[in-house]
C-alpha cells in the first residue's frame, strides 16, 4: 500500500508506507524510515519491503527475493547515507564510517557488458546483467549519494523544516531555498499553524 505523506494519518510502526518526495533514489531511500525526531516509523520491516520498494523505485524489475541478511545490510546503507546527508545540512564532515559503507557498495552498481553473437552473425557487445538483482540495486543507491555528496550537488540537500516530518530531499529550487518536502503537505500545515497562532494572539489581545 503507498500512501501520499499526510502527517495527520496514523503511522503504524512499520507499516509500508512510502513517499517518493526526495528528488533523488538515495534520499528516497533514506525517507523509507519516517519521522525519525518524532514516531520514527520503519517501513522496511521485512526481506519482501525491501523487494517491493526496490522495484517501485524502478530499479529492479518485478519483486526479487531479497534475504534478511541483505534487508540488513540494506538499512545499514540507508542509514550510513543519512549520516552523510545530516552532516551535510549541518556544514559538518561526513562521518568517515559512513563514507566507507557507501564505499564498499559503489562497485556493485557496475555490470560487465557482454560479448554475444547470433548465429553465423557478427559478434555484438550489449549490455550484461546483474547476477544479484538486489545488491546492484543497491549499488546504484549508493552511487547516487556518491555523486550527490561528492560533488557541488551536496549544497542542495535539505532536510524538511517541518518539526514532525524530517523528510530529506533534494532542492531543485531555482534559487536553492525550498524548505519543504511538500509545499502541499509540509508547507500547508506551517502556514496553518501560523494563521491558527496570529489568530490566537488577536484573540488573547481582544
Amino acid at each position: 500500500m503507498d500512501l501520499s505523506p499526510d502527517l495527520e494519518l496514523p503511522l503504524d510502526r512499520g507499516a509500508p508506507w512510502w513517499y517518493w518526495l526526495g528528488g533523488r533514489p538515495a534520499l528516497d531511500f533514506v525517507n523509507t524510515r519516517r519521522e525519525r525526531w518524532c514516531r520514527d516509523v520503519e517501513t522496511l520491516v521485512r526481506p519482501d519491503d525491501l523487494a517491493e520498494w526496490l522495484a517501485r523505485a524502478g530499479l529492479v524489475a518485478g519483486a526479487p527475493l531479497a534475504p534478511k541478511t541483505l534487508l540488513e545490510a540494506a538499512r545499514g546503507l540507508r542509514e550510513a547515507i543519512d549520516s552523510a546527508v545530516v552532516a551535510v545540512t549541518e556544514g559538518r564532515p561526513p562521518p568517515a564510517e559512513g563514507l566507507a559503507v557507501i564505499d564498499r557498495w559503489l562497485p556493485a552498481a557496475l555490470v560487465p557488458d557482454r560479448l554475444t553473437a547470433e548465429p553465423d552473425g557478427p559478434a555484438i557487445l550489449a549490455p550484461g546483467a546483474p547476477a544479484d538483482a538486489v545488491r546492484h540495486a543497491l549499488g546504484v543507491l549508493a552511487h547516487d549519494a556518491a555523486e550527490m555528496l561528492g560533488t557541488e550537488q551536496r549544497e542542495r540537500v535539505r532536510i524538511c523544516a517541518s518539526e514532525t516530518c524530517s523528510a530529506r530531499f533534494y532542492d531543485r529550487s531555482r534559487a536553492g531555498r525550498r524548505r519543504w518536502c511538500s509545499m502541499t503537505k509540509c508547507g500547508n500545515a506551517a502556514k496553518a499553524r501560523r494563521h491558527r497562532a496570529r489568530r490566537a494572539d488577536v484573540a488573547a489581545e481582544g
